[in-house]
């Protein structure tokens, strides 16, 4: 019978969990790979999203080979007992590896082709590659007939050879585990971060951090046994949780950012489409339809359609827009306190609604009564006001403002000695 019956209270409810847990964060490192997978492939000269890639594969590939079916499974198609644990120790010491090679990465950009940046790729390459040939040559020298499929850190941790393994794969891991750990939260103190990568250096660091306490958790354990005392608990119900925390706030560590980017761009779409809408309604109701309505189409192409359609009406419209209304329109926004911007944008909005109400068929006048009659002073430079259509389309979404600007810009009087 195995030491987990030695587990009480929270410990035994982790046990209860053991069989079935492995595969949240296998599931949830899955997801982050599968959202990784399309910018690496785009950019795999990029060294460090190389290393991003590498490190959930082999993370996610601890999580499905440490699960007691999957150790099972192994040990029984290769007919040797135990095997499963070199296998396990070894993709655990590679993540370490892809750990390092991610700090190197970061560290320095882009410049893979640099000798320091090669040097310490291969010195990490070499050391934990050495790291596993000797779990496979420790394990092969060792005697575990006894399959253990939970505890066995714990109950070969006296068996020569085998003792040593198990050291070892817990060292190399605490060793990669530490540094990650330190240079993330040295990062994350720096400043100057986009406010979604940051949060998810802070699930990075972390989860880092909860990897050292699965460390910590393993080699108490370990010690334990060395010493003849039994805290087995600490190997079979609190390590594996830790482990389970530490994969699912690393993995949301590195969505995060690209969640947060992708929502906040969708978020700054959908708000660019409906500040056009103002300005999208008065130019429809000057070309007579609007932009046909597309079911499949992405929120970028509404919005780039919306905007083609307006910029296509609006052109036209210079033609009859007052340039000399324009400058009085600005100088009477600023004479009643809006900033140059403002001004700039409530001004173009005024000669595009006089442009709009001196189209044929209208009454000259249009909407304030005096028009622009032979003021007409040629037309509009359409440069800004095409390329600042959010701008005049908010501008319309006032139209009590725009009526204010417009009576103080034709009344007579000392209007056009406000400067700007």
């Amino acid at each position: 019978m195995e030491s987990a019956d030695a587990a009480t209270g929270p410990a035994s409810f982790l046990s209860a969990f053991y069989t079935s847990y492995w595969w949240i964060p296998a599931a949830v490192l899955a997801t982050a790979l599968a959202i990784k997978v399309p910018t690496i492939i785009r950019l795999w000269k990029d060294p460090l999203l190389r290393a991003v890639g590498g490190l959930l594969l082999l993370a996610c590939a601890v999580f499905v080979f440490v699960a007691p079916s999957t150790i099972v499974w192994v040990n029984r198609v290769t007919g040797v007992p135990n095997i499963s644990a070199p296998w396990v120790y070894s993709l655990l010491t590679a993540f370490c590896g892809a750990c390092l090679v991610l700090i190197i990465a970061w560290r320095d950009g882009l410049s893979e082709g640099s000798a320091p940046t090669r040097r310490a790729t291969r010195w990490v390459v070499s050391v934990y590659g050495g790291v596993i040939v000797a779990l496979w040559v420790l394990f092969a020298l060792a005697d575990v007939p006894v399959e253990r499929t939970r505890d066995l850190d714990t109950y070969y941790a006296n068996t020569p050879f085998m003792r040593e393994e198990i050291l070892l794969y817990l060292l190399a891991h605490t060793t990669a585990v530490l540094i990650t750990s330190r240079l993330i939260w040295n990062w994350i103190r720096t400043g100057g971060f986009d406010a979604w990568l940051r949060r998810g250096l802070r699930f990075l660091g972390v989860g880092y951090a909860l990897n050292l306490a699965f460390d910590a958790a393993k080699l108490t354990a370990v010690v334990a046994r060395w010493t003849g005392n039994d805290l087995d608990w600490l190997s079979l119900d609190v390590a594996p949780a830790l482990a389970c925390l530490s994969a699912v706030s690393i993995a949301v560590g590195f969505i995060l950012p690209h969640a947060g980017q992708y929502l906040r761009e969708r978020r700054r779409i959908r708000l660019a489409h409906r500040e056009l809408r103002p300005l999208y309604r008065l130019m429809r109701s000057v070309h007579g339809s609007g932009v046909p309505f597309v079911l499949r189409a992405s929120p970028e192409l509404r919005l780039t359609h919306r905007e083609t359609f307006i910029r296509d009406v609006l052109l036209p419209l210079a033609r009859r827009t007052d340039e000399r209304l324009g400058a009085r329109s600005y100088r009477a926004a600023l004479g009643l306190g809006y900033a140059p911007e403002r001004a700039k944008a409530l001004a173009a909005a005024v000669v595009v609604l006089d442009a709009v109400d001196a189209r044929p068929g209208t009454d000259d006048g249009g909407w304030g009564g005096s028009g622009s009659g032979e003021d007409s002073g040629g037309e509009l430079d359409t440069t800004d006001l095409l390329n600042g259509i959010g701008a005049v389309s908010r501008a319309l979404g006032h139209p009590e403002v725009l009526r204010e600007v417009r009576a103080r810009a034709l009344a007579p009087g000392d209007t056009m000695a406000v400067t700007e």
